[in-house]
């Protein structure tokens, strides 16, 4: 990988001789187990985690930390040592709710409680490992051997465009930090594992809803109408083609439409047509330029048919791009607690993240984390029902963290 120079001049910085500290005992490791199973029973949709923010805040205090729940109401901060007011502070970031979908596992006893509610995405195990980081951390802060403060932030409705993230931003979590990092649950790769890219990670994800009218009419007489349900066909048809000859194909600019809605009765023509679905987007530039050229390629479609748009494009997030240092200190991290051979290129994928939204004030990257049972051959994916974890990824989270920390920590 392009980060093997900064892992060396990060492990570089270590005392000589120094075994780095800030792994889990087996009690801790138990009870974050329990803990994420705990929120796995009681899933909660975003800027709904009442009960989640409760239960971080409560083990945080119970720790002698002193957590902030943050001014939206649901999420906190918390900040893991002394921090000197300049010295630029690390922040790990974990997302704490839930997708509206039903928990359909069979067979475990943490299946969710909440009927339509879990967590298919793994945010509970994002929450258990920056938790425990946190807690190990502190404990390294009481013997002096946390060279600097760290912050973590607990973040809301990461599910809900375009993210808590921008709230939490706004709320000031990031007021102090100089670098953010922060781990997505990979089911398609090993436990024990962690995925790196230097550069685009996500995929940019925005909303859009189209609505088409026009005087409609009998269809045996489609002449005197303007004939929506073809147009709204075309439009549904021709604008991703249109758009995919309109930007550079390594920009990966595409719609994708999940609903289309028009007419009643099958010799009518309809006077309104609605279509929704979402843009992606893989480079950050293309995504910058998207709104302009789709509301051009929807209006010069649909204007062929004689329909009258109405364009509601909803921004959300655009693509989490990793940086090239942040990524060295996650190489050097995963390297020293597991060996390199622990660490495996990602692709990048089509889903979004909110947390991009933190890239565009400070350096940081995110990795993935490999939460598959090795032999596991059931196919599990995110936003699935069914989707479920080897509890051991929480330990290798939590020492990836708290190596990272150590380590930047240790950075002249």
């Amino acid at each position: 990988m392009k980060s093997r120079a900064s892992r060396t001049d990060a492990l570089a910085e270590l005392p000589e001789g120094a075994a780095l500290p800030g792994t889990l005992s087996e009690e801790l490791r138990a009870e974050l187990i329990a803990f994420r199973r705990d929120l796995h029973m009681h899933p909660e949709l975003g800027n709904q985690e009442f009960r989640t923010t409760a239960v971080i805040k409560d083990r945080l205090e119970k720790a002698g930390l002193k957590p902030r729940v943050l001014s939206i109401g649901t999420g906190l901060i918390c900040d893991v040592g002394e921090w000197d007011g300049v010295t630029p502070m690390l922040a790990l970031r974990a997302d704490i709710d839930a997708l509206p979908i039903p928990d359909t596992k069979a067979g475990v006893s943490y299946r969710s409680t909440v009927p339509d509610r879990a967590h298919a995405c793994g945010h509970d195990v994002h929450t258990a490992t920056v938790l425990g980081a946190g807690l190990v951390l502190a404990g390294l802060a009481r013997q002096g051997l946390l060279p600097r403060a760290v912050r973590l932030i607990f973040q809301p409705a990461e599910e809900v465009l375009p993210g808590g993230a921008a709230d939490a931003i706004e709320a000031g979590v990031l007021e102090g930090v100089g670098r953010i990092i922060g781990v997505h649950c990979d089911p398609k790769v090993d436990v024990g594992r962690i995925g790196l890219r230097i550069g685009p990670i996500t995929s940019a994800c925005d909303r859009l809803e189209v609505s088409l009218d026009g005087p409609g009419g009998h269809t045996a007489r489609p002449h005197l109408t303007t004939d929506l349900v073809t147009a709204a066909a075309r439009v549904a048809t021709d604008v991703p083609a249109l758009l995919a000859r309109r930007t550079d194909a390594r920009s990966g600019l595409a719609v994708t439409w999940g609903r289309l809605e028009t007419g009643h009765i099958c010799n009518v023509i309809p006077q309104h047509a609605e279509l929704s679905g979402t843009v992606r987007c893989l480079d950050l530039a293309a995504w910058r330029g998207a709104p302009d050229l789709v509301h051009a390629a929807i209006d010069e479609v649909a204007g062929m048919h004689g329909a009258k748009t109405v364009i509601n494009y909803v921004r959300g997030v655009p693509p989490v791009v990793n940086d090239a240092e942040t990524i060295g200190l996650l190489d050097a991290a995963m390297t020293e607690r597991r060996g390199s051979y622990a660490i495996e290129d990602t692709e990048q994928s089509l889903g979004g993240e909110d947390f991009s939204w933190y890239l565009e004030h400070v350096p940081g990257a995110m990795a993935r984390l490999g939460v598959r049972t090795p032999g596991d051959t059931r196919g599990l994916d995110l936003h699935r029902g069914n989707f479920d974890v080897d509890e051991e990824a929480i330990t290798v989270g939590v020492e990836l963290f708290t190596a990272a920390a150590l380590l930047d920590g240790n950075r002249s």
